[in-house]
């Protein structure tokens, strides 16, 4: 059986991008655990979630709410980044890499809501 949103390239993308998330937390201190780290994976974890129980939904209209869900959680994830950044857990580099594919995750969803108007 398959689900209609393994097909998408949006939930797809989301996917890798919070394996990413998952990947770079691990090495963060242990005292954030249950708190910076726990935030980031739980905001990019929302971004697929929410593009998946959108797919299911009975309107376009519906789903179209749930894409501005995972654009908001994308915005979340983009904040605890920076925070991240700024109390050095995340290198320069990293920062720059996971931004970049947060900004592309955003256009790439915004785009599919705007192809389900028409």
């Amino acid at each position: 059986m398959s689900f209609r949103f393994e097909q998408l390239q949006i939930w797809q993308a989301a996917i890798l991008f919070v394996n990413t998330i998952y990947t770079i937390t691990r090495t963060f201190p242990s005292e954030e655990r249950f708190s910076l780290t726990d935030q980031l994976r739980r905001s990019a974890s929302s971004i697929s979630a929410n593009i998946a129980e959108g797919s299911g939904s009975s309107s376009k209209k519906d789903f179209m709410h749930y894409l501005d869900i995972a654009i908001k959680s994308t915005y979340e994830t983009v904040s605890h980044l920076v925070i991240a950044k700024e109390q050095s857990y995340l290198p320069e580099t990293s920062y720059k890499k996971l931004y970049s594919e947060a900004e592309l995750l955003s256009k790439m969803i915004r785009a599919f809501k705007a192809s389900l108007l028409k």
